[in-house]
């Protein structure tokens, strides 16, 4: 049933006076935008609903904030494409965000610094208007990854550095979680043969980059399935069984995800399914792909879905790593069984030198990295996280000497709780402290 307000009411000569548009305007852009959509009366002449003058006043109020008409008619189509009703959401005014740049070349990079501006300061009207303001100018993959991509990463670097809270990095991830599916929504169905899977390891909460790779390899025609953050293996090897999946994809961005793709690649061998990974710890530690089993997709998200036609079409299989040595094995299966000793010595060494959040957080992620390697057979791969340690001991109000006094303690835990089954550990603390 119609309601009232698309009912064809107002003749031309009204919505002029409604509006201030000029007949020659609206017949224009009824020709070339196809907006509105008029009515005919039996004798030929148009005939507009309310709201088809709502769509108008809309077109007319984007106009006022910059936009030229073909860009005002595009946003209305990408927010029709993207479940929502352009008259429902909230209205962009240069009060709530600055006005789009010229055009000088720097313009995704000022958006992209107005986003992460909004999101910082929980603004999600303003956060929503700059994305729509950006999609109705720039291509939909250069706003996700130059301004959502790149904006989270800048959102998750402050955090590092002590300038954002976790709740910041949550509503922003949100937000472009969000903005994602709603584009997911509107995918045409599959044109290819082959069917993928995508999946985010046991642990792994970061859903942006792989809810990326599913939207660009289903806008490019293949059948994909997204099956969620932080999956356990038991249900993984459930979803596998008879999936009759051609390749799955497990996006990994630390070192603790990736360290689940051994146990994930024995999974898909049993069912003949071929594995393929990518993210960003496996682009900070190159040295990583030869411990990782499967395909690398490459250094770039936009790369990616080439690197997995190229797999498909040419018929991708598995591919092994190379294992970890015994020394290593008996290293990981000492630390587990002593790993709570371990962590309560350390906390009782540094006698409330850091805060008890901060002391549990690093343990917390320093040990699931110290396993990590172990589990992938090189310490080595642990280089680029004592930075991370410092950083979080750092930027938090303490010294900066406490991060080699924790190294010390940490390292004298793991020797006496592990004796000589803690020889590849050790020998990496003995470098790091060394350093």
């Amino acid at each position: 049933m119609r309601s009232t307000a698309d009912i064809p009411t107002f003749n031309l000569k009204a919505v002029v006076r409604e509006t201030g548009l000029k007949p020659d305007t609206l017949r224009a852009w009824e020709r070339r935008y196809g907006l509105p959509h008029p009515d005919r009366s039996g004798g030929g002449h148009r005939l507009y609903s309310q709201r088809d003058v709502e769509t108008l006043k809309w077109l007319v109020a984007r106009q006022e904030e910059g936009l030229s008409i073909s860009r005002a008619a595009e946003l209305w189509q990408r927010h029709l494409a993207s479940g929502e009703d352009p008259l429902s959401l909230p209205v962009y005014r240069a009060s709530d965000a600055a006005r789009l740049p010229p055009v000088t070349g720097e313009e995704v990079s000022e958006l992209r610094k107005a986003w992460v501006s909004a999101c910082m300061a929980y603004d999600e009207p303003r956060a929503e208007a700059i994305l729509s303001q950006a999609f109705a100018l720039y291509q939909t993959e250069s706003v996700l990854v130059d301004i959502l991509q790149r904006g989270l990463s800048e959102i998750g670097d402050a955090w590092y550095a002590g300038g954002s809270t976790p709740q910041q990095e949550h509503f922003a991830s949100e937000l472009a979680d969000r903005r994602l599916e709603s584009l997911l929504l509107s995918t045409p169905p599959p044109t290819r043969k082959g069917r993928i899977l995508i999946v985010c390891p046991p642990g792994e909460q970061h859903t942006f980059p792989p809810l990326l790779l599913t939207l660009f390899l289903r806008r490019r025609g293949w059948h994909v399935a997204y099956l969620g953050a932080n999956v356990p293996l038991q249900d993984l090897e459930r979803a596998f069984t008879g999936s009759g999946a051609d390749l799955v994809i497990a996006p990994v961005q630390t070192l603790p995800s990736a360290a689940h793709l051994p146990a994930i690649a024995e999974l898909l061998e049993t069912q003949g399914i071929p594995l393929a990974y990518g993210g960003r710890i496996v682009s900070l530690v190159p040295e990583l792909r030869q411990a990782l089993p499967g395909h690398f997709l490459g250094d770039s998200l936009s790369e990616s879905p080439a690197m997995v036609e190229a797999l498909l079409s040419g018929g991708a299989t598995s591919r092994a790593a190379k294992k970890p040595t015994p020394l290593y094995r008996k290293a990981r299966e000492a630390f587990d069984s002593q790993r709570e000793a371990i962590l309560a010595e350390v906390v009782a060494g540094m006698g409330g030198k850091i805060l008890p959040d901060a002391l549990n957080e690093a343990n917390h992620s320093f040990a699931a990295e110290i396993r990590a390697a172990l589990v992938l057979g090189d310490m080595s791969f642990l280089g680029s996280d004592i930075a991370w340690v410092e950083g979080l001991i750092n930027n938090r109000g303490m010294k900066s000497e406490l991060l080699r006094q924790y190294l010390q303690i940490f390292s004298r835990a793991i020797a006496r709780q592990l004796g000589d089954n803690g020889r590849p550990i050790l020998d990496w603390f003995q470098r790091a402290l060394a350093g």
